[in-house]
């Protein structure tokens, strides 16, 4: 069969539409005669929809850039220009300091040690309590030192009563001796016996005053105002006198010191000021070097620059009121060596460092131009500035790695000289 007789023979069947013997459809039903498929028209609609939301995509921020209008209606500037930060240059106060590692070492630290052997009868104070220079610590048992003080005041006694004899005696031989009734020798004799009974009643006195001593060691007190540590021997034990373990550890806590090294090269700037009998600041960080933990003066410099590490030892000492300062805790100091007033200074975060060396960009009439600047000591947030700007001016500290000279800017944050946030202002402020 060909072609021809093939559309032939599907018209008589009234298979196309445009056969007519073609049955039509029902109303409502079915696409209705001589019109398009419906899948045909459903992917019109949806090409028509992508087409539109493509344009739109694409072609929005041309369009807002270019229509002179921001979200608000109003008229917006915005348009090609970058974003930045500022800071203010500005005279203030710089504090030149030196950064170092210390200690915290306490100015007196006492290991308790019983200084007569005995029993150890009592323990009186508390583990980590704070105690007062006198406070009743431990008892040794004193009856050994008692009796023994008891039988030097029995010898004490006899040997005075023999003394008392000789002096009656050398009285009598003194008289006997003027009435020439006996012989010089015998009363020359008397005198020397009396002196003997007067060196053993001195010493039975210091028998006697020495084990009221021991006595006084079997009581032990505290030797000073301090934290004491854990016990090192408990009842019931025999201790020793001068034993090296002690009976427990006592730490002056008010004041504390901190020692710490700053490099040889540091004493030209401290060295003056101590000679001088000025105080230098020194301010203690914890480990981290973030919260700051005490503030006190150095007290006193080493005689001597250690040669292994070509560091010196200072003291600071530090009221501890609080305690924030434990013994033997690692800190970080931050020593001032001295102040220098009215310096000009700007954000540190606004210097740039490259191949010309350091620079800053500098906000004029909304533009950034590139300033070469020459820089002096640095305090925290702050650098000296030597040269290369001025007082007022405004650099930018944040969005510098967008800009080259002469670029375009709108400022969105202002910190002021004293490092505080501000809004951007006028119309450089950025869009909501």
């Amino acid at each position: 069969m060909t072609e021809g007789e093939f559309t032939i023979s599907r018209r008589e069947a009234g298979e196309l539409p445009g056969s007519p013997e073609s049955p039509t459809r029902e109303k409502g039903g079915g696409q209705p005669r001589g019109g398009w498929p419906k899948k045909f028209w459903i992917a019109l609609i949806l090409l028509a929809l992508g087409a539109g939301w493509g344009w739109v995509h694409f072609h929005r921020p041309a369009t807002e850039a270019t229509s002179g209008a921001s979200r608000n209606g109003k008229p917006s500037d915005i348009a090609g220009k970058a974003p930045v930060g500022v800071g203010a240059v500005a005279p203030r106060d710089l504090n030149v300091t030196i950064d170092a590692l210390g200690t915290v070492t306490p100015l007196t630290t006492v290991t308790v040690v019983s200084q007569i052997s005995g029993y150890l009868t009592q323990v009186a104070f508390t583990e980590g309590q704070h105690v007062k220079k006198g406070d009743f610590l431990a008892q040794i048992d004193p009856r050994p030192y008692e009796a023994l003080k008891a039988q030097y005041e029995g010898q004490l006694a006899h040997d005075q009563g023999l003394l008392d004899q000789a002096r009656i005696d050398e009285a009598r031989y003194t008289r006997l001796l003027k009435q020439n009734s006996i012989a010089a020798q015998t009363a020359e004799d008397q005198k020397f016996i009396v002196a003997q009974y007067q060196g053993s009643v001195r010493a039975d006195q210091a028998q006697i005053d020495a084990q009221t001593l021991n006595l006084t060691y079997a009581h032990i007190v505290s030797p000073l105002d301090g934290r004491i540590g854990l016990r090192l021997v408990d009842p019931g034990n025999y201790v020793q006198a001068g034993a090296a373990t002690g009976l427990a550890v006592i730490t002056e806590m008010q004041p504390m010191s901190v020692i710490f090294t700053v490099p040889e090269d540091s004493l030209e700037e401290i060295l003056p000021k101590i000679r001088a009998g000025d105080k230098l600041v020194a301010v203690a960080y914890d480990r981290a070097n973030v919260r700051k933990l005490a503030t006190g003066t150095v007290a006193a410099l080493d005689s001597q620059i250690d040669t292994t590490t070509g560091m010196i030892k200072l003291r600071a000492i530090f009221a501890n009121a609080d305690e924030a300062l434990f013994p033997n805790q690692f800190v970080n100091v931050r020593l001032t060596a001295y102040t220098i007033k009215d310096a000009l200074a700007a954000p540190l975060a606004g210097i740039q460092h490259g191949a010309p060396g350091d620079y800053a960009y500098v906000i004029k009439d909304g533009k950034a131009s590139v300033h070469a600047v020459k820089l002096g000591k640095t305090d925290g947030p702050h650098v000296q500035i030597l040269s290369g700007l001025s007082a007022g001016d405004q650099v930018v500290v944040d969005g510098a790695d967008r800009l080259r000279e002469g670029a375009e800017v709108r400022i969105v944050s202002e910190k002021a000289p004293d490092g505080k946030a501000q809004d951007g202002k006028g119309g450089h402020a950025a869009s909501p």
